[in-house]
């Protein structure tokens, strides 16, 4: 089945299922973060940021509370360029106003649209079920459920895979994710759903629920065997830039997993803070984190690094003069 629709998603993991069900090509426009699959970034980019993306973890929180203390949106939507694109359907979301384009940010340009509004279609998930759900719900706003139900079968299929593994393991480590590093968050919504796929004992985020802040006292009492840095939005060179934010508190050292080496670095940018179907390869890569002998999928110094290589390959950034 084809269709005709034209379609500017304004959500990277929206893209990205647009892309999987096989409807790339209808992709008229995308948002400014959005970047795979290859190619999808020379599409004209309908949104921008009042943030400062390269900044430092509590510069960027500083921006983005000030923005909604002066009743501001984290992003401007380009009004003209959405009309000039002829959108038949929009893709947003209104799961975190501070991580993607919203439906109130497009209020303006559908209040004075001229001619036929395109359809608005926002997702929200905040579980692994949402994700698939969305899945569907795309794939309905496309004319083409069948696609859908493969997608969604290869989907659970694989992730069921690892599952099928893991539960045979009788000692799961705990697990921190951590998703922002300043001020500490630890991660929520489907974050932990993935640590319990690949094996692991998840600590503070809850299933479907947003991401908590988290203390210092709890971190310690917790005393976690393996922590995960996924920074939301950030790539791992940005993480790296950031990690004075824990090792120069005192308790850092006295963790179990530091001590251990047993802290990683992950492309949060990329794959866990994306809620489409590359979540897949974020369960695979806890899996190859905290189970090696078992799981070897090949992201090891693609989508996560050791502590120990992310500073090296910044030094080593430095040393070349091609660091950020």
């Amino acid at each position: 089945m084809t269709t005709d629709q034209r379609v500017i998603s304004l959500l990277p993991s929206a893209t990205e299922i647009v892309a999987a069900l096989g409807f790339a090509r209808n992709l008229v426009g995308r948002s400014h973060e959005c970047d795979f699959p290859p190619g999808v970034e020379r599409l004209p980019a309908c949104s921008s940021t009042r943030v400062s993306a390269r900044a430092s973890s509590y510069d960027i929180d500083r921006q983005v509370k000030q923005i909604v203390a002066d009743g501001l949106s984290v992003y401007d939507v380009d009004v003209e360029r959405l009309r000039e694109l002829r959108p038949s359907l929009i893709l947003t979301q209104t799961q975190c106003a501070v991580c993607a384009v919203t439906p109130r940010d497009l209020e303006h340009a559908l209040h004075t649209w001229i001619g036929a509004k395109p359809v608005l279609l926002s997702l929200e998930p905040n579980n692994l079920d949402d994700v698939v759900s969305d899945i569907r719900r795309v794939a309905e706003a496309l004319d083409d459920s069948q696609r859908a139900a493969h997608l969604i079968a290869s989907f659970k299929g694989r992730l069921d895979a690892i599952r099928e593994k893991t539960a045979a393991i009788e000692s799961c480590p705990s697990v921190a994710v951590i998703e922002w590093l300043g001020p500490l968050m630890s991660a929520g919504n489907w974050m932990p759903e993935l640590v319990k796929i690949a094996g692991g004992r998840p600590l503070f985020g809850r299933a479907g629920e947003h991401s908590p802040r988290l203390n210092w006292t709890d971190l310690i009492e917790a005393n976690p065997d393996v922590i995960l840095l996924a920074p939301c939005g950030f790539k791992i060179a940005q993480t790296v830039d950031d990690l004075h934010l824990l090792t120069e508190n005192a308790a850092w050292p006295k963790l179990r997993a530091a001590a251990n080496g047993q802290v990683y670095l992950i492309d949060g940018h990329h794959f866990f803070n994306r809620p489409g179907p590359r979540l897949v390869e974020s369960a695979q890569m806890v899996a190859e984190i905290l189970h090696p002998g078992r799981f070897s999928f090949g992201h090891r110094g693609i989508g996560w690094v050791s502590l120990s290589e992310g500073i090296m390959t910044q030094q080593e950034a430095v040393t070349n003069g091609s660091g950020r």
